[in-house]
Parts: C-alpha cells; sequence; structure tokens
C-alpha cells in the first residue's frame, strides 16, 4: 500500500475560538486589549482559520496552571463541544505546562499568539532567506515548550501551529533540536554575511537607500508597486509581504534611489522572531531615509505608529531622518482627515492618487537635498569634474579663466558619502 500525500488546507481543518485573558499587567501596558482582540480574528483570518466565537476574562494575574480560570476553561470547553471548534487561540503567550494542561482538558490543538504569527510567517516565506529565519524562530519558540506540545505534534494533518519545521524535526528530542538550531543560525549568518556585502557595495556605487517601513497592512507594498511599476504581492491581509523588496525609484531630478519595503510590524510582535529577521529589518538601519506609512485610516492609528518608532528604536534607526506618509485617506471619514498632523516631513496620500505620488517623490528629493553649493574645479582635474556629477544634480556650470564653476543642487546621502573630495572646492560666497 503506498502512501498518499492529501492536501489538507487549513480553512478546512481548522474552526477555533478566540480567547483573550485581560490582566492587571496588560492594562498597565498601554495595550489595548480589545484592539488587541481584533487583531488576533484578523491574524487568525489571515492564516485561514474559521473564527466561531471569542471569549475573554479579567483576572488580576494569569492562572499558573490554565492560565485563564478554571471555571472559564469549562465554559471554553462548552463552547468547543457546541460548536465544534478544533482549535482555541490565545492572545496571549502560553507557557508548555499550561498548553499541555489545556490541551488534556480540552482535546483541541493550543496556539497562542506568537505561534499564529510564527505560522503565518511560515506561509508567507518565499525567498531561502525568509524560510530559514522562520525555522529559527520557530525551532527557538518552541524548544522549551516541547513538553506542552504532545498532542499538537501527534495530530496528524496541516493547519496552523503545524507548518514550518513540521512534526518529524519537531518529535526529535532536544539535541537533536539545538544542532538544527545551530546549523539554521550558521546558514543565517552566512546569508547575512551577503547581506552585508550587498550593501556595502550599493554604498560604495554611491546608491541612496529609502526604506519603507509601517504597520502590518499599511499600504507599504501598494506604494511600492505604484511608485516604482514593481510587481510585489499585494492582499489586504496582514503579513501579505514577508521577504524585502527592492526597487529603483527615479525622482523628479532624473535621479535614482533604492527604494526597499520591509516586512510589516504588530504589538507584541515575538521576539524570537524579531531576532531571526534583524538582518533583514537592518535595511531600516542602513537606509539614508525611512518613509514610515500610516494606515490614516485606522482607529489604532497612534498606537500604531508608536509600536513603529518602539521597534525603529531597538533596531537604532529611529534618529533616521524620516517622512511620515499618511496612507489611505481615500479611506478616511472627514473628521479623520482633519486630525491628521499636517507638520513638515508629514504628508496625507492615497497611493492610488497619482498626484500624491508626484508629491512623496518631490518630499524625497527635498529631504535628501542638501541645498545648492558652487564649487571652482580646475579645468583639467577631470576626476574632480565627474564627482561633481555624482553629488547632486548640476543646475549650471560655466568657465572661468582656468576653473569650472558648478553650481550643484546636493543629495545629502551622496555628499556625505562622496562630498569629501571637493570640501576643499566649495566656492565660498
Amino acid at each position: 500500500m503506498t502512501n498518499t500525500t492529501h492536501d489538507t488546507r487549513t480553512e478546512i481543518e481548522d474552526r477555533a475560538i478566540l480567547v483573550s485573558l485581560v490582566t492587571d499587567k496588560v492594562k498597565r501596558s498601554g495595550i489595548n486589549p480589545e484592539y488587541s482582540l481584533q487583531e488576533l480574528v484578523q491574524l487568525a483570518e489571515t492564516a485561514g482559520v474559521e473564527v466561531l466565537d471569542v471569549i475573554t476574562q479579567n483576572r488580576e494575574v494569569p492562572d499558573s496552571k490554565w492560565f485563564i480560570g478554571k471555571g472559564k476553561v469549562e465554559e471554553l470547553r462548552m463552547a468547543i463541544d457546541g460548536l465544534g471548534a478544533t482549535t482555541a487561540i490565545f492572545d496571549q503567550e502560553l507557557s508548555g505546562a499550561q498548553v499541555r494542561n489545556l490541551e488534556e482538558s480540552l482535546d483541541v490543538k493550543i496556539i497562542d499568539r506568537t505561534q499564529l504569527i510564527l505560522d503565518i510567517f511560515a506561509q508567507r516565506a518565499k525567498t531561502r532567506e525568509g524560510i530559514v529565519q522562520v525555522e529559527l524562530a520557530q525551532l527557538t519558540y518552541l524548544l522549551p515548550r516541547l513538553s506542552g506540545h504532545g498532542k499538537n505534534l501527534s495530530r496528524l494533518g496541516a493547519g496552523i501551529g503545524t507548518r514550518g519545521p513540521g512534526e518529524s524535526k519537531l518529535e526529535t528530542d532536544r539535541r537533536h533540536i539545538r544542532d538544527r538550531i545551530s546549523d539554521l543560525k550558521r546558514q543565517l549568518d552566512e546569508m547575512t554575511r551577503h547581506r552585508s556585502l550587498h550593501r556595502e557595495r550599493r554604498k560604495k556605487s554611491g546608491a541612496v537607500q529609502v526604506a519603507l517601513v509601517g504597520y502590518t497592512n499599511a499600504g507599504k507594498s501598494t506604494l511600492l508597486n505604484r511608485l516604482t511599476a514593481a510587481d510585489v504581492y499585494i492582499e489586504d491581509q496582514l503579513f501579505a509581504t514577508l521577504d524585502p523588496t527592492s526597487r529603483a525609484l527615479e525622482l523628479p531630478s532624473g535621479k535614482e534611489v533604492v527604494l526597499t519595503d520591509t516586512v510589516g510590524f504588530i504589538q507584541n510582535l515575538p521576539h524570537d522572531l524579531v531576532a531571526a529577521f534583524r538582518a533583514t529589518l537592518e535595511e531600516a538601519n542602513e537606509a539614508d531615509l525611512i518613509l514610515h506609512v500610516v494606515d490614516s485610516s485606522s482607529p489604532m492609528r497612534d498606537e500604531q505608529m508608536a509600536v513603529v518608532h518602539s521597534i525603529l528604536q531597538d533596531l537604532g534607526a529611529a534618529d533616521k531622518p524620516q517622512i511620515v506618509l499618511f496612507n489611505k485617506k481615500d479611506a478616511c471619514e472627514p473628521e479623520q482627515l482633519e486630525m491628521l498632523p499636517t507638520g513638515e516631513g508629514q504628508l496625507k496620500i492615497s497611493a492610488y492618487n497619482d498626484q500624491d505620488l508626484d508629491t512623496v517623490r518631490e518630499a524625497i528629493q527635498n529631504q535628501l537635498s542638501g541645498g545648492n553649493v558652487t564649487f571652482r574645479i580646475p579645468a583639467d582635474r577631470g576626476d574632480l569634474n565627474s564627482a561633481v556629477y555624482r553629488i547632486g544634480d548640476v543646475l549650471e556650470q560655466s568657465l572661468d579663466e582656468n576653473d569650472i564653476l558648478y553650481e550643484v543642487r546636493i543629495n545629502k546621502a551622496d555628499y556625505e558619502k562622496m562630498g569629501y573630495v571637493l570640501h576643499d572646492y566649495v566656492q565660498q560666497q
């Protein structure tokens, strides 16, 4: 008898009840529990899960054995039996012992928010680097919890919580998993080295780098596609884009910069995932300019912006020059538009409005510009004459005896990289 592989899709396999515990610690953290739960619904649907019901509980502290109270566990069991749920998804992180106790009591698959996010990343990773990063994050997350995932690992078929490393690897002992983690880290270190070399080559070539960052589903990929005629996958889902994509963007002056789309951020982004994707996220850290894309139609706009700022701080990129793009203005109510900030470096746009895209290009050019400078270059210094054209846009040139005068609109990023050779030739006003 031959083994047959069946196509087991999450849309069919997983029917879930979502569970959220609101503790005093959560209230003090500033996280909005209701919004976090709404986000969990979106995450579950993105993973292909049918959400049947939502259960919440308020407690001072989590129950050490069940996470939620024993009475709430019984309520959850009755809901599972009544609705025919196959999975319970918790909005907070569970310990291995809590997973084991809940599985034994409820006889369904138990998933927490972190594992759900990791699962979505496993679905979306397409490049070798992305796949390695996700598997490393999953194994790092699961290693201390192996004793609590017995039933999860023994359940046959696909579905959330079983993608990525797969049952066969996770059922091996801890030593083998640690060996696998070490191997993945070596692979990732090698990829990181290659990525660093690629960035260095871009720097040496004088390429100016602009990074798109923002909360997940803010519209970064749509903006990249519209600005550069790229073909990045777009979907109204969380984490529609995982692997970073770079494209050439032509500015009004004709100069080209490199525009890079990065993975979207989310509140409570798993630490292991941030660590695994650090090399990818460092595209933001290496950028000359950051475009912070904001979903201006979201009722949690300010909270989402705070999450992005916090992660940029962790990466060491919070002080980079930045333009805030309040995207999706076409989806805003009039009062929402009126409440948006309108200061310097803040634009209200729609990625589908051509005029707004021209405004974005102008803003990028102006942000990168360091004003106009006049250089007096000896006519016989061809090396310096060519350098002038690499550090900005030549607006005017004229002859003055044995020198050439160049009036140049400086590009700050280019000038920082190559302007040192021209420092002594600046024409004083």
